[in-house]
């Protein structure tokens, strides 16, 4: 039991200090690359984080697996869509935070089935497109810095996301379950008969995945983000 304690104790440090690092990551972007910055009174800025954090954790509850791309436990959620209309809005630093609080709302809203290993990969790799996307955007806001954000936020996601999976997040799932790697690797199989290893299931089967997310979210986010864009501003 003090084991377990341990343990939890550990991964609750570990991803606190992620996210703590994540934050300053983004403020020293905003504070060196982005000229212009977005102000907002205190009152509206925690207003409007409520309403994406909320947005994005609801819609984070909405799971629907690509069982034609990868195996049926990688489930595709749309919840960077208020996570980037967030940053865009409002800053890189903004995105980070509104990443992290999402999460949270899902796991008070609806718990853990993963242990919060999926909880914590979804905001690590969350945070890879949605930072990159961010500061990029900012430096300069026009719709083709915008497009230019988001293809470059999705393959900075996509390459970030695969490694992630084979480095950390497979061999996690096979220690939390207690099953083999083999097993797991048979799963993707059934889907890509060319996995033969940790490495390959990432590049053929979770780097299709994470970049299908990547065009759908983009996409959705566009059209949406400039009419968000106009309220905010009436609003300011």
């Amino acid at each position: 039991m003090l084991q377990t304690i341990k343990e939890n104790l550990t991964f609750i440090f570990v991803t606190l200090a992620v996210f703590a690092g994540l934050v300053l990551l983004a403020m020293l972007a905003e504070k060196t690359l982005i000229r212009e910055k977005r102000k907002l009174e205190p009152a509206r800025y925690v207003a409007y984080m409520a309403m994406f954090t909320a947005l994005a954790g609801v819609l984070m509850l909405i799971e629907i697996p690509l069982v034609f791309v990868a195996p049926d436990f990688y489930e595709l959620d749309l919840s960077e869509i208020p996570v980037l209309i967030c940053t865009f809005s409002m800053g890189p630093t903004a995105g980070v935070v509104c990443e992290f609080l999402k999460v949270v709302l899902k796991l008070l809203l609806k718990g853990t089935s993963t242990a919060f290993v999926g909880d914590f990969a979804n905001f690590v790799v969350g945070c890879s497109f949605v930072l990159p996307a961010s500061v990029i955007y900012n430096t300069r806001r026009t719709f083709k810095r915008a497009v230019i954000s988001l293809v470059a936020g999705g393959l900075t996601m996509t390459v970030f996301g695969s490694l992630f999976n084979a480095v950390y997040l497979i061999p996690a799932f096979a220690k939390l379950y207690g099953a083999p790697i083999d097993a797991i690797l048979g799963m993707a199989q059934k889907v890509n008969p060319h996995v033969n290893s940790v490495y390959g299931m990432a590049a053929l089967c979770v780097a299709p995945f994470n970049l299908i997310k990547a065009v759908v979210v983009s996409a959705v986010t566009l059209p949406l983000y400039k009419r968000v864009k106009k309220l905010i501003k009436m609003d300011q």
